[in-house]
C-alpha cells in the first residue's frame, strides 16, 4: 500500500524527514518505541529519489535547554510544567549541539536531502515542528521558514516521516495543514515514544483531514 501510494508523487510534493537522529533510537537518550525499525524503509525511500525536494529536520538543542528535566529542580523526565502558559513535557537532556546523539543517523544516505531545519536551538523554546517554533515567552510561536521556502519551490503537498510519531512527526503535520500543504502521513516510517499514544495519533490526524498511508 505505501509503494502504491508514493507511485502518484511528482515535482509539486515534498518528503519531510522529521528527526531522524541517534538520541531517539534505541539506546539513545530519548529512545523512540523500535525507532530503528523504519531505517531499512527510509533508506529505500531515499535511494529511489522519488521527491524532486526532501527536507530533513534535526534536533538542535543547547546543552541548557529549557526543554530538559535537568534544568528544573524537583522535576523528572516525563513531567510536566507550565510554561509560558502552556504545558511543557521535560525530556532527559537530548540531541545537545555537536554530540554524536544529535547527528543525522550515519547508517541513511542523506545525499538527497536538498535542505536540513535545525530546530530548539533557542535555549528558551522548545521545538517539536518542523515548520514553527512551540511557545516562547512572547506568546508567539515563531516560524522556522520552511513554509515559505516550500511554496518557493512549488510545493504544494507534504509526506512526512520520522520521529517521533506522537511528537514532532504529528505537530509537523498539524503545521503542515495549518499552513495549507496537502498532508500526508507515512505511518510506517514513523515511530513514537510510546505506542500507547497511537490511537490519539490517528484520531487527531483524521480529525486534521491528514491522510494516513499505510497504517
Amino acid at each position: 500500500m505505501l509503494q502504491d501510494a508514493l507511485e502518484i508523487i511528482d515535482t509539486r510534493c515534498a518528503l519531510l524527514v522529521i528527526d531522524v537522529q541517534g538520541d531517539f533510537m534505541p539506546g539513545g537518550a530519548l529512545a523512540c518505541a523500535d525507532g530503528d525499525a523504519i531505517l531499512p524503509g527510509l533508506s529505500q525511500l531515499l535511494s529511489e529519489r522519488r521527491f524532486a525536494h526532501v527536507v530533513a529536520t534535526q534536533d538542535w538543542h543547547p546543552a541548557r535547554h529549557v526543554s530538559f528535566a535537568s534544568e528544573h529542580a524537583g522535576y523528572q523526565p516525563f513531567d510536566t510544567l507550565d510554561l509560558y502558559g502552556e504545558p511543557q513535557t521535560l525530556w532527559p537532556d537530548h540531541c545537545v549541539q555537536n554530540t554524536s546523539g544529535a547527528r543525522l543517523h550515519p547508517e541513511l544516505d542523506w545525499a538527497p536531502v536538498d535542505l536540513i531545519v535545525r530546530k530548539g536551538c533557542d535555549p528558551r523554546i522548545d521545538s517539536y515542528s518542523a515548520f514553527r517554533n512551540n511557545l516562547g515567552p512572547d506568546g508567539t510561536r515563531p516560524t522556522t521558514g520552511l513554509a515559505g521556502w516550500l511554496r518557493e519551490r512549488g510545493v504544494d503537498s507534504v509526506y512526512l516521516c520520522g520521529l517521533a510519531r506522537d511528537v514532532c512527526v504529528l505537530w509537523s503535520a498539524e503545521d503542515a495543514v495549518a499552513a495549507g500543504f496537502k498532508t500526508r502521513f507515512l505511518w510506517p516510517l514513523t515511530r513514537p515514544v510510546t505506542h500507547d499514544t497511537d490511537a490519539a495519533t490517528r484520531q487527531r490526524l483524521t480529525r486534521l483531514g491528514v491522510e494516513i498511508i499505510g497504517a
